[in-house]
């Protein structure tokens, strides 16, 4: 028996045609909809201040509007966690589509995940539930489950369970379908998007994945026939290592073993994933709080032509003085020196000076800087101008993780009918400790080396998780893992990417994937919604290493 989950959404805000494209291109059985994040979660809270009736993402039901009719007739169940901080209302309001459209299905949601009372202060508070509460909602003949802050995978652990009737005890099948919904969570990520090898095939539209799941936990990574993008193994690797960090991957459900996964091209666009262990999920459950940490405003001022540095310090003293009787709690300024010498064009001739400011008053961030920064256009350096003028000052969230025990969360299931099922927390659980160093191979021997880009022999993908990033870093033959393994270092990491050289960076090897997983703690402040650098969530930070120089063995280049 095979089970085939699909994914039609990696965050909110994604194409609105996938679930369409989803329900008509191919056999499904069920389809999957992630569309939460930290950041989202931030954004539905911020709504929800402004009406209590909202909360969930609205996109989702108008996806629902156009393709209610396509799942009940192909006979596909739904599976989203579109109703973020208010499950139960969107699940009222699929109700209400539903009915209006005609259209006989059942509906259920999950609930239990929200803490905010718990944690005074925070705009949003939330457990991440596991996929049991899923489960029971399928198994009592749900068409569509919402619910709110569940883990991504949940997403396809629950309707698996459901079909196999799984135990919480069963960690190696579990930690299966963990590893298969990580691949399918980021949509498009696992079939060519955001793929360091991006020019090997065509990306301009790639299509979306899906999984088919066994009964003893293996899966098949795939996507429907004739749609964009590819799947091989580089790109499933690239996904596995995306937003994780060792190799033991927790959940509530289980802790998924990374470093047993094993990979093998099962046909064109077809990779099979077997031979993952689980282990007993830890005995607490991750809870985001979100708060808001106060207002943050930024201008950019343009240097053009001569003398960059001095221009930077005549307007960063002018603004120093201006701003002096009343200064913002933390003030940042940073010149990014984008000019050449003799440039061919003004744009190129041209650095940025970005000034970013916040404190908890917004008056201290708004019309003070916005004044000052613009009454400087006539009194300043030759040249002045800004990208944009300043504006009133901004919200800006703060995220942090707490922990708290599994059987404290009210974990339950609301069936279409008005029952409530209670999800009872795991019996078996563990405690998460480090694993030992895994054996490494033999470093090649030595030879002729050329200094040249990292990404010509290894990929990479990061992202964030509250203020820290991961940079996961893979090569495609044994002999490439031989250098790499030995080359890339902690130390050389930190030399490669200075903005690193004073964090804390902890390397994990998973040598069954040819892969390197580093994590840089704090290098993203308080998370993605306080936008602390240049690239706030780390997206690109695995593409900056990929551009770094190093001596690299000829024969792999």
């Amino acid at each position: 028996m095979t089970l085939r989950i699909g994914n039609a959404s990696g965050f909110y805000g994604d194409r609105f045609d996938a679930m369409r494209e989803m329900l008509t291109g191919g056999e499904l059985d069920v389809l999957t909809g992630d569309y939460l994040a930290e950041l989202t979660m931030l954004i539905l809270g911020r709504d929800r201040l402004k009406d209590p009736g909202a909360g969930y993402a609205r996109t989702f039901l108008r996806q629902l509007e156009e393709c209610l009719g396509l799942a009940h007739e192909r006979g596909v169940r739904i599976v989203a966690n579109a109703g973020g901080l208010n499950p139960a209302g969107l699940a009222d309001a699929v109700r209400e589509l539903a009915g209006r459209l005609g259209i006989p299905v059942r509906v259920a949601h999950v609930e239990g995940d929200d803490l905010t009372a718990a944690h005074p202060g925070s705009l949003a508070a939330h457990a991440y539930l596991g996929g049991f509460g899923i489960a029971a909602c399928l198994r009592e003949g749900a068409d569509i489950v919402v619910t709110g802050r569940v883990t991504d995978a949940a997403l396809v652990t629950g309707p698996a369970a459901a079909r196999f009737g799984w135990a919480p005890t069963d960690h190696d099948r579990l930690a299966g379908a963990v590893v298969a919904g990580h691949v399918l969570e980021c949509g498009a990520q696992a079939t060519g998007g955001n793929y360091a090898f991006f020019r090997d095939r065509d990306v301009r539209r790639p299509g979306f994945p899906l999984a088919e799941i066994h009964e003893d936990g293996t899966a098949v990574i795939t996507k429907h026939p004739g749609t964009g993008g590819f799947v091989d193994i580089g790109t499933v690797t690239a996904q596995l290592l995306y937003e994780t960090a060792g190799a033991r991957y927790a959940g509530p459900d289980v802790t998924a073993r990374l470093d047993t996964v094993r990979l093998t091209q099962d046909g064109p666009d077809r990779v099979r994933v077997d031979g993952v262990r689980g282990e007993a999920p830890p005995p607490t459950l991750k809870v985001g709080v979100n708060r808001l940490g106060g207002f943050r405003n930024e201008v950019v001022f343009v240097l053009t032509g001569l003398d960059i540095e001095a221009k930077a310090e005549l307007v960063r003293a002018q603004l120093s003085d201006a701003l002096a009787k009343s200064p913002p709690a933390e003030t940042r300024w940073e010149l990014v020196r984008t000019d050449r010498a003799d440039a061919p064009t003004e744009e190129t001739a041209s650095a940025l000076l970005r000034l970013v400011v916040r404190d908890p008053d917004q008056a201290a961030v708004g019309r003070a800087l916005s004044g000052a920064a613009i009454e400087l256009a006539l009194a300043s350096y030759p040249g002045f101008h800004v990208l944009a003028p300043p504006g009133k000052g901004a919200p800006y969230g703060v995220f942090d993780e707490v922990y708290v025990p599994q059987g404290a969360v009210a974990h339950v299931a609301v069936l279409h009918d008005g029952r409530r099922i209670p999800v009872a927390p795991p019996q078996d659980t563990r405690v998460l400790d480090d694993l030992p160093e895994p054996a490494l191979p033999e470093p090649p021997a030595p030879g002729p080396r050329t200094r040249a880009p990292l990404g010509l022999v290894a990929g990479a993908r990061s992202g964030d998780k509250g203020g820290n990033a991961n940079v996961g870093v893979w090569v495609r033959t044994d002999e490439a893992w031989r250098w790499l393994a030995h080359e890339l270092t902690v130390e050389r990491f930190r030399e490669l990417l200075p903005e690193c050289a004073d964090l804390p960076v902890r390397r994990h090897a998973l040598p069954e994937l040819r892969a390197l997983n580093f994590v840089v703690e704090g290098i993203l402040g308080a998370g993605v919604a306080a936008q602390h650098r240049f690239d706030p969530q780390a997206k690109a930070l695995g593409e900056w290493l990929r551009s770094r120089h190093l001596d690299i063995p000829e024969a792999l280049l």
